[in-house]
């Protein structure tokens, strides 16, 4: 008997194991993302399988293990990419491509959203290094992720929209008016979606004044509120991550159309 194929055909079996989902993200990742990947790839590609992992607690583990806890540390804007590259595969299912696109919007504007939170303290855990790192690794990502606009589905598209406000350029700006025509008609104000639609709407126009305005309007019972004297775009940022998570669930559930 050949004793040396064992341990490969040993590893090549737990990898096969898992939770579905863990074995589509490896294959994706494989086929996307030539070696060397980020360190996070290793819950991909490594034997060794939590026996209690299902769908959601790989999910949950594997999202925190590159964005941790809503923290940057030094290896998230590497992890990042593992993110970036599954919201462009069709293969994902929508509501993971949504996800993994939330977490982009998370790791973008951790800052922001953390200062909103603590002001007018010095938010705890903050690194504005690693920080950094992870804003300028998803602005890398955006322009290939809006490109799939016309071929994605409505809450991926909103998801897009954020990301398009939080790196404003003179080329997307414009687009989101025409791009979210149809969100308007089909959502009033008032409701979740036509909210953030026109919230989005309002900071793709880059007023500051109309931007406070905004977010003082929006922020009530309903929402986490930010004290006043935040900067404008912090609080902004802050509202919208409430926002897209809120859209997001209504939007990938199961029932949902997409």
């Amino acid at each position: 008997m050949n004793t040396s194929a064992e341990p490969e055909q040993i590893r090549s079996n737990a990898i096969a194991s898992g939770p579905p989902i863990r074995r589509l993200f490896r294959d994706v990742i494989a086929d996307r993302l030539p070696s060397p990947r980020p360190p996070q790839a290793a819950m991909l590609f490594d034997a060794e399988v939590d026996p209690y992992w299902d769908d959601q607690s790989f999910l949950g583990d594997f999202y925190n293990e590159i964005l941790h806890q809503d923290t940057c540390r030094p290896d998230t804007a590497d992890g990042l990419a593992l993110a970036a590259t599954l919201a462009v595969d069709d293969r994902i299912p929508a509501h993971h491509r949504f996800q993994a696109l939330g977490l982009l919007f998370s790791a973008a504007t951790v800052a922001e959203r953390h200062i909103a939170e603590a002001w007018p303290t010095t938010p705890p855990h903050a690194d504005p290094g690693s920080e950094a790192r992870a804003r300028s690794a998803v602005r890398a990502h955006v322009p290939d992720l809006l490109t799939r606009w016309s071929a994605e589905c409505p809450a991926v598209r909103l998801a897009l929209a954020g990301l398009a406000v939080v790196f404003p350029t003179d080329r997307t700006l414009p687009a989101l008016t025409p791009r979210l025509k149809t969100f308007l008609h089909q959502h009033p104000q008032g409701t979740d979606i036509g909210d953030y639609v026109r919230f989005v709407l309002v900071l793709a126009a880059q007023d500051e004044e109309q931007t406070g305005a905004a977010a003082e309007k929006l922020t009530d019972a309903y929402w986490t509120g930010t004290a006043r004297g935040v900067p404008t775009r912090a609080r902004a940022l802050h509202l919208l991550g409430q926002m897209l998570t809120k859209v997001g669930t209504a939007l990938t559930r199961p029932h949902a159309k997409q």
